[in-house]
Formats: C-alpha cells, structure tokens, sequence
C-alpha cells in the first residue's frame, strides 16, 4: 500500500510529451472511424444503383461525416495549440484529457447514429450536438486546471483566458444549437451554424474575464496609406 497521500498523488507531474503523442493517436483514429458508416453502406449498395444514386440515398450520412470531421480536426487543433506549449502534466489533468478523449472517440458512433435515425429523432440530435457541448466543456476544464497550476506550462495567463472565452463560446453555442435543432424540426443539424458567432462572443466573454485587446485588434483592420 502507498505511503503517499491523496494531495501528493494529485501534485505529481509528468513530461507531457507521451500525453501529447497520445491525444493525436486517438484522434486520428476517431476520425478514421468516422468513414467505416460510409464503407459498410458502399458494401451494401443494391445492384444496379448508381453512383448518382448512392450519393442520393446516403446524402445525410455524408453531411453528417464531414460536420463530424471538420468539427474534430477543429477540437485537435485548439488542443494541438494547447498543449504545444505544456510541458508537464498533472494526475488531475491526464484525467480531464482522457474525458475529453472519451467525448472524441464517441463522436464516430453519434455520427453513425444520425445517418441511421429518423431526421425528427429528438434524442438522436441531444446524443451528437450534445457530444460536441460536452467536449467543448471538457475543453475549458483542461484550460482551468492550466490557469490554476501555471507551473505545467509557459502559456501567458492572458492567452489561457483568451482560450476560456473561446470554449465558453463555443459550449454555450452549442447549447442554443441543440435547443434549436429538437424544438425546429425544419432547422434540425443546420442550428450548427451557429458556430459561425463564435468570434464575436469569444470577444465578448473575453472582456467579461479581463483579457486586453492584443495590439493588431486595437488596430483593427489594416488600411492602406493614401496615395499621394
């Protein structure tokens, strides 16, 4: 039995080189998975079909796998800009990585989910559009336990809460975009779309934590001299 105390295990740190190299692993493959849906119903097409009419016939699958792609590799790389400048990791923050993870590996069964559910199924829209919520969320959690313990890192504080008001943005994005897509059956996947206010917001809740305007956004776009 360990002589070490619940405080002690917590504190203990890491090279976060292998938890880096990890994370990438798992993505890959959860993007990887992402296709086999799209295979198997290539396997299964009915003779004499058409490639025209696989494309018909399976046009939600596809949507749904590239919203389910882009949205990943769009999670990796926040993490990818992340933890490029995380040098150690904590007990505490390998777990909240691996929930993360757990968000990401389960987006290929959502994804698969959506394309075999009726488009009204509101429990089958709460299971994917509420997988990406709760992955963002996760997201914020890894930044918090980051600000918390800056000796994991070399991140500036104010780049860190720059970072939390983009997950804020997104998780809350997210939410009203589930609430649209179950209550507007018209709308369904397309509240997704949303997304598209994440910059605004971010700068909002960005203010709302006290982050400073960098230097290129206090000078806002760049115009050219006059000519003389």
């Amino acid at each position: 039995m360990s002589d070490e105390n619940p405080t002690e295990r917590e504190t203990r740190i890491f090279s976060a080189e292998r938890a880096k190299a990890f994370v990438d692993a798992v993505v890959a493959i959860a993007m990887t998975l992402l296709i086999l849906p799209l295979m198997e119903s290539v396997g299964d097409a009915e003779p004499g079909l058409g490639t025209a009419g696989w494309f018909a016939e399976h046009q939600w699958q596809l949507i749904t796998f590239a919203i389910s792609f882009v949205v990943i590799a769009s999670f990796w790389v926040n993490q990818h800009q992340l933890f490029a400048r995380v040098e150690f990791v904590s007990t505490r923050l390998l777990w909240v990585c691996i929930a993360w993870l757990l968000t990401i590996v389960w987006m290929p069964v959502a994804t698969a989910l959506t394309g075999a559910m009726p488009d009204d199924d509101p429990v089958v829209k709460v299971v994917y559009i509420g997988t990406m919520m709760l992955t963002s969320a996760l997201a914020l959690v890894q930044r918090l336990v980051l600000h918390r313990h800056p000796e994991l890192h070399s991140i500036d504080d104010a780049d860190v809460r720059r970072g939390m008001a983009v997950d804020i943005s997104m998780t809350l994005l997210f939410g009203i975009a589930l609430v649209i897509a179950v209550t507007v059956t018209q709308i369904s996947y397309y509240a997704l779309f949303l997304l598209m206010l994440t910059g605004p917001l971010h700068r909002l809740f960005a203010r709302l934590l006290g982050v400073r305007k960098t230097a290129s956004e206090e000078r806002g776009p760049h115009r050219p001299a006059a000519d003389r």
